[in-house]
């Protein structure tokens, strides 16, 4: 009785299989690339998404928009209140005004007095005044020369006291400051940004829905280059280098094939059952490398298609 042997078309593993033209290839794999999941980063209603499967997109460009009517509204309030703590300032200068005239009028009154002084003392050398009458005006000097001080004292005082009082109500202002930040911040990511250059594979949302954070719109990918996934053995490790250029085979048309260049981009450090896609036993517990070939796509290629592997042009 004969064992029937089922393989499927993904991962193949065709080490020593030949075609038509008895050409060997070292692995199969089939083509992949990295996808990019473009979400949203706000909720809202999505405004305008001008995205379809199939559309090459530049990168950085804005394909639509969400709703942020309502993140406008919060940011016009907390620059309300900044603005309510500015109006809340205390202004110094009027009692620091009338504590300077007053300081004035003091400082004309010392001046006259330290003139009297000059005159009895000039008075008293001539013996034309009395000592008391020179002490009484140096007494009236030095009670001048304390108001005087007391009043500077009391300027620098309300400088003081307003400025703190006025640095502890903008103090408020810096965390609001902070929020208007974060709200520009919200505002800017209503637009959708295409985050790379490459081609629509799937849309998942439409103008008019209603999104939320994090949730995916739409699948983006860069079709120029692909990665051609494939299995090594073990004993092919020692064939296989990072960066070594290899010959990658995909049908075109009957018994035939279309070679491309590939760079070896990745090797697996660790060894891996054979997929499951092949369904025998014995097949599924040989141990495999995965391995990654980059290959400039020319618009030939398509995810999903298969490829085949030749380390050894010549053979």
């Amino acid at each position: 009785m004969k064992t029937k042997i089922l393989i499927t078309a993904s991962f193949i593993f065709s080490l020593v299989a030949c075609n038509n033209n008895n050409r060997k290839f070292d692995a199969s794999g089939t083509f992949e690339v990295d996808e990019v999941i473009v979400s949203s980063e706000i909720p809202g209603k999505i405004l305008s998404f001008n995205v379809h499967e199939g559309d090459s997109i530049p990168k950085n460009k804005v394909v639509g928009e969400i709703d942020a009517e309502n993140l406008s509204l919060q940011k016009e309030q907390v620059e309300a209140t900044i603005q309510a703590l500015s109006e809340k300032k205390a202004d110094v200068l009027p009692q620091v005004s009338l504590l300077q005239k007053q300081l004035a009028v003091q400082q004309s009154q010392l001046k006259n007095l330290l003139h009297e002084k000059t005159r009895f003392e000039n008075l008293l050398k001539q013996d034309a005044a009395t000592g008391k009458q020179v002490d009484d005006i140096n007494a009236q000097v030095d009670v001048a020369q304390k108001q005087i001080a007391v009043t500077q004292q009391q300027i620098n005082v309300q400088r003081n006291t307003v400025s703190t009082q006025n640095r502890s109500i903008m103090s408020a202002g810096k965390p609001l400051e902070k929020q208007v930040a974060e709200i520009n911040d919200k505002i800017q990511k209503s637009n959708i940004v295409n985050p790379i250059a490459g081609t629509v594979i799937t849309k998942y949302a439409e103008e008019g829905e209603l999104t939320s954070a994090g949730k995916a719109l739409y699948e983006i990918a860069d079709l120029s280059e692909m990665t051609l996934r494939a299995y090594i053995s073990g004993t092919q490790l020692s064939q296989v280098k990072l960066n070594q250029t290899v010959q990658v085979f995909v049908d075109n048309g009957a018994d035939k094939y279309k070679e491309m260049n590939g760079i070896v981009t990745w090797i697996s450090d660790k060894a891996e059952f054979t997929p499951k896609t092949i369904q025998t036993k014995d097949e599924r517990a040989n141990l495999v490398y995965a391995i990654k070939i980059k290959v400039k796509n020319d618009g030939y290629l398509k995810i999903g298609m298969y490829g085949e592997v030749s380390f050894n042009p010549k053979s």
